[in-house]
């Protein structure tokens, strides 16, 4: 079993229709700069009518792999973190493994809202180390075929896009998850929810087509119980690694909304200039933005060996959580 892990690859992709908030606030009929003024974004990217889940996932894997350097039959595992698959049935991870001439390799699908990218990070690391072999993280979502185009709350913030990580098998005790910290809050289950399609209320007949699209009951619980979650794990994760807020190089927060992150940071007291904020360009794309910044982060200013950085998210659910990563 290996000591640890590290990172070796990155990447991204967003589709090719850039979508203004003056087009959204003229629809809505808000006043001009009301997205920017409350959410922090600009823009985002939404998905054409020849984009699917699995394609956006593709490319942003096929740039991982590229930056890796790796061989791809050095790949044992594929874990596609989204909310927005292909189809309810199958899964969408063996396609995009498919598309990515990964072989006989694992490949699963992980639903866990905004917070999967940390979820599946966790079990590629713990693969990774027991098994020797690197692993493909994607996160990925075409959220703009699930905004309500009616409801402010939603339909301001979502974005679509994808990023990915290589991460491979490493025995330097200071590289890879270094602490960690996972919580979840189900008191607030139906706070960010798309009613139907699951089990409960299946896609049959007499269904409302707003119960199809998201719908957020409480924005600003949504805030409090975001900032919460993500600063309390961000702490416990940093005691676990036992460090302090000062041994972070950069913060990489989900970018949900850029309010709630600069008050995490502030909360952990890590500077402004240290946080990567990806969201005025790119809007909320749930799971994917973390590693899409991770990826935009560090084409901007690659990592350096030795760098500790901090990811953290909160989403519906509620489920969320913080790892320490050491480059």
């Amino acid at each position: 079993m290996s000591r640890s892990s590290r990172f070796l690859g990155f990447g991204d992709h967003a589709p090719a229709r850039k979508v203004e908030n003056q087009e959204i606030e003229t629809r809505l009929g808000l006043e001009p700069g009301w997205i920017e003024q409350r959410t922090g974004i600009r823009s985002r990217f939404w998905a054409t009518d020849q984009d699917t889940l699995s394609s956006l996932a593709a490319h942003a894997g096929d740039m991982a792999l590229a930056n890796s350097g790796l061989d791809r039959g050095e790949i044992g595992l594929l874990l596609l973190a989204t909310s927005t698959p292909d189809h309810l049935l199958p899964p969408s991870a063996p396609l995009v493994a498919h598309r990515l001439g990964l072989g006989r390799a694992g490949a699963v699908d992980l639903t866990g809202a905004c917070a999967g990218f940390i979820y599946a990070l966790m079990f590629a690391d713990g693969f990774t180390r027991l098994h020797g072999k690197a692993t493909l993280v994607i996160a990925a979502n075409i959220l703009s075929r699930r905004i309500n185009p009616v409801e402010r709350a939603s339909a301001v913030l979502f974005a679509d896009a994808a990023g990915a990580v290589v991460i491979a098998p490493c025995e330097e005790p200071d590289r890879g998850i270094l602490g960690s910290a996972l919580a979840s809050d189900g008191s607030r289950y139906g706070l960010i929810q798309i009613p139907a399609g699951g089990s409960n209320t299946p896609f049959h007949g007499g269904i409302d087509l707003g119960q199809t699209r998201m719908t957020i009951a409480n924005g600003r619980e949504v805030f409090a119980k975001a900032v919460e979650m993500m600063s309390r794990c961000s702490q416990d994760a940093l005691s676990a690694a036992r460090m302090g807020s000062q041994d972070i190089d950069r913060f990489v927060p989900h970018q949900a909304n850029v309010r709630i992150f600069d008050v995490v940071g502030r909360n952990l007291g890590i500077a402004d200039q240290a946080i990567v904020k990806t969201i005025a360009e790119y809007g909320n794309s749930s799971a994917a933005t973390i590693p899409l910044s991770l990826s935009l982060s560090h084409r901007a200013q690659p990592f350096r060996p030795g760098e500790k950085v901090l990811l953290a998210a909160a989403g519906a659910g509620l489920t969320g959580g913080a790892l320490i990563i050491g480059i």
